[in-house]
């Protein structure tokens, strides 16, 4: 292990030569060699091996350059097109949308109006100057048409033509093939094609890195170049990587002899010769690349293509052949899923832009081209695998509920996290990419996360699930913040989301709340927006006003920012506004207004409210002056993995220092009426399977520290509810009697569930409902009584109207 490490560290010396390179890998056996790169590639991209589904549209097949060994470019012919038109291009794009391809890639030829009269006359009857402008009128009509994200292979291009194409393509890329100079003398594979110059190829490299474009390149072998000048084009690339850090993928690819080109004859490269490249690149580049090599290119071998270190496939089209190497046949998605499996991996489906780039899309995507990543993306970069959303009338999808389901015993895939899962168990505090990492399992990982937070969970509360009979009351809903997630508050003029601006008076908050001690409720949950005129006063004198009406109903209100912003109207420190609001009846406070604990998406999200230190402060502050509270993670939108593992990170610190949270509730992202969402600037909410962990992460996160976690009825749904409660959940929060936050932004799950309801669901689901206070304690048989007898009465009534 010694030696590996040292020949690591070595190969990764930004000032490495190829000599030096040669020096140290040469003598190392091929086994060993693709040992070392796959254990490099497994140490970052785990059991996934990737592929894009994508479509190609040859949009001409004229070239200036005269490569020896291809068949894809052609001199012009007669009664044949020079382009592809706009019509022939769309069928392609439509056929492809229509098989669920995601990626479309434009394959041309290099410059062609600089070679052939016909290739400029057409052009001049399109209407473009170059075959660069109508590539880039191309890609954004099927962009627009399809929502197929465009993948652009134009060939040499100046920083200009890069940047006009970015804001209408996903990625570029250009293979520099090889640095070799001696292969364009005159005999050799690139003798008459200018634009295979290396120094050249390697400038558009470069000139993507610094127009922030994802690129792909790589390195072909077997056209004559020796291993030394494989390496040398390697460090090459990955000179320019290290500068720009824009190189998404190489791709090493192998040199296949085609009929009727001048290399027909040549032997194509020993398979050796193609595994020592693949894991020679892996060496040489950081961990996280990605090494591609094409499947239709080494049929049958695809087992050992994987053991020599790659982690993707590259794009894979079920409706059109590989224009570049039409006599090699793409593998059927089946079938390759099938090789993928046998080799110990699992095919997963990306995008033209790795994940990597999508979780940066400020940095790395066009804003022409962000909303419909967007809508394709989870929060790690992949491409959502379902429908679903929370609030929405969607069934969970169906392989995700067969695994919570599944009977099976502890899966073998465990080890890829068994140790992370192990010290979470044990009450250990976990690192943020280890917290990260619980978040991407998937499949068989993903049931044993789940397992291992429900045991966590029945050894802390056994098969009892909680909830609270209480009433929300949100008395107002005007606010002068402007929270881009938020479609509950308004402008006092505003009527362009649901709903009209109101303010409730103390008479009616009062007349709600002897309302709510009538139907059973032990508690009022309260919070509205920050209304302009509010002060500190006021939210005293809500305090008082509830106690005067019911002094026995717990007063469960106002977020953080609530009292920050109170405590500053007074212009007196928030610990001595807190003591004012625990002396005028405040029992606990909500932990809302958390929404992700992580400046940078607070500063997209909600920029003018209080940052992350003034959140956890408040906090802190109302847990020593005893006060206790909820904590909450609003997620799903702008957000990704790592900024989960840090604000669950930063509950539990503070929970380890104050012991003052009663309970984490992870509350799903509604979209529909969300400002964010509707500007086109976010996600629709998490995925299922996200949604879901969160529940299970917190969970093993969270263990030894915070002993109840809730999932929200009104976002998730009965069925969300029934899955997350085989994933950790032992508490379903409050029946509501009245919510309007979920409903404004579009949630469709009610704003009120029966204390008989909720048994119901709960029995359903195997577990023992438990009716408790605000603070986890039993409720009384009185309140239980009340609350079931008012349930009854009102369902009478409303039968009564209704048949009366």
């Amino acid at each position: 292990m010694e030696v590996e490490r040292m020949l690591t560290e070595q190969l990764s010396r930004a000032d490495i030569t190829g000599d030096e390179v040669m020096n140290l890998i040469g003598h190392v056996p091929l086994d060993e060699l693709m040992h070392l790169a796959a254990a490099r590639r497994d140490h970052s991209h785990g059991d996934k091996i990737s592929y894009s589904r994508k479509v190609f549209i040859p949009l001409t097949q004229l070239c200036r350059d005269v490569c020896h060994y291809c068949t894809f470019a052609h001199a012009p012919r007669e009664g044949e097109r020079a382009f592809l038109t706009p019509d022939e291009v769309l069928a392609i794009a439509r056929e492809g949308q229509a098989a669920g391809c995601k990626e479309v890639l434009f394959t041309l030829g290099d410059k062609p109006e600089m070679r052939y009269r016909v290739a400029r006359e057409e052009l001049d009857k399109l209407g473009y100057p170059t075959t660069l402008a109508y590539l880039e009128a191309m890609a954004w009509l099927v962009f627009k048409e399809t929502g197929l994200l465009p993948h652009l292979n134009p060939g040499l291009m100046e920083a200009d033509d890069i940047a006009a194409l970015r804001k209408v393509s996903i990625s570029q890329g250009i293979m520099l093939e090889s640095l070799s100079k001696r292969l364009c003398e005159r005999g050799s594979p690139h003798f008459g094609s200018p634009d295979k110059d290396p120094q050249m190829r390697l400038r558009t490299i470069a000139f993507a890195g610094e127009q922030m474009v994802p690129f792909t390149t790589g390195i072909l072998i077997g056209i004559g170049e020796t291993r030394q000048e494989r390496i040398e084009s390697l460090l090459a690339l990955r000179a320019v990587d290290a500068q720009y850090g824009h190189i998404q993928e190489i791709i090493v690819q192998n040199f296949r002899p085609k009929p009727n080109t001048r290399m027909a004859g040549v032997e194509a490269a020993p398979l050796e010769e193609h595994l020592w490249s693949i894991a020679v690149a892996r060496l040489l580049f950081r961990p996280d690349m990605n090494i591609q090599a094409p499947p239709n290119l080494s049929p049958g071998l695809l087992d050992r293509i994987v053991s020599a270190g790659i982690n993707d496939w590259g794009g894979v089209s079920p409706v059109t052949p590989d224009h570049v190497n039409p006599e090699a046949p793409w593998p059927h998605l089946a079938r390759l899923e099938a090789a993928t499996r046998q080799s110990g991996k699992v095919l997963v489906e990306r995008l033209a832009i790795y994940p990597a780039y999508a979780r940066r899309l400020d940095r790395w995507v066009d804003p022409s081209l962000q909303t419909r990543l967007l809508a394709w993306v989870d929060g790690n970069g992949w491409p959502r695998r379902d429908n679903w959303c929370p609030g929405a009338l969607i069934d969970p999808p169906t392989q995700d509920l067969a695994l919570l389901g599944s009977g099976v015993a502890a899966p073998a895939k465990l080890s890829a996290y068994a140790g992370v899962v192990a010290r979470a168990q044990a009450g250990q505090r976990l690192d943020e990419a280890e917290v990260a990492r619980l978040f991407e399992a998937e499949d068989s990982d993903f049931i044993a996360v789940c397992r291992a937070a429900d045991e966590l969970r029945r050894s802390v509360n056994g098969d009892a699930v909680s909830y609270v009979v209480t009433r929300n009351i949100n008395y107002t809903n005007i606010c002068y913040f402007k929270c881009q997630f938020c479609a509950f508050s308004k402008g006092k003029l505003s009527e362009n989301l649901r709903g009209r601006p109101y303010d409730l008076g103390l008479d009616e908050i009062t007349g709600r709340v002897r309302e709510a001690w009538e139907r059973g409720a032990t508690e009022v949950c309260m919070q509205g927006g920050i209304h302009p005129a509010y002060t500190g006063e006021t939210y005293l004198s809500i305090c008082h006003a509830v106690k005067r009406a019911a002094p026995d109903i717990h007063v469960h209100a106002f977020s953080p920012l609530e009292v920050f912003q109170g405590a500053k109207t007074l212009g007196i420190p928030v610990v001595d506004f807190l003591g004012e609001l625990k002396r005028a009846g405040l029992g606990t406070l909500p932990g809302t207004a958390a929404e992700v604990l992580d400046d940078e998406v607070r500063a997209v999200l909600c920029h003018d409210k209080i940052n992350t230190a003034q959140w956890l402060d408040v906090m802190r502050t109302a847990h020593r002056a005893g006060l206790r509270s909820t904590a909450t993670i609003m997620f799903g939108h702008i957000d990704r993995y790592d900024h989960w593992a840090r604000h669950i990170l930063r509950i539990r610190d503070l929970q380890s220092e104050t012991g003052g949270f009663t309970e984490f509730v992870p509350l799903p992202f509604v979209h529909m009426e969300a400002p964010i969402y509707l500007k086109g600037r976010s996600r629709k909410g998490p995925t299922f399977r996200e949604t879901v962990l969160m529940h299970a992460v917190a969970r093993l996160v969270l263990h030894e520290r915070i002993a109840n976690v809730q999932a929200s009825w009104v976002k998730l749904g009965e069925a969300g509810v029934r899955a997350c409660l085989k994933a950790g959940v032992n508490d379903l929060g409050g029946t509501l009697m009245d919510e309007t936050i979920s409903r404004s932004a579009g949630a469709s799950h009610g704003h009120e569930m029966t204390p008989q309801a909720m048994e119901m669901l709960i029995s359903g689901a195997g577990r023992t409902p438990r009716l408790r206070t605000t603070l986890y304690a039993d409720a009384s048989s009185e309140r239980r009584t009340t609350a079931f007898r008012a349930a009854r009465q009102r369902n009478e009534m409303a039968v009564e109207r209704c048949f009366g």
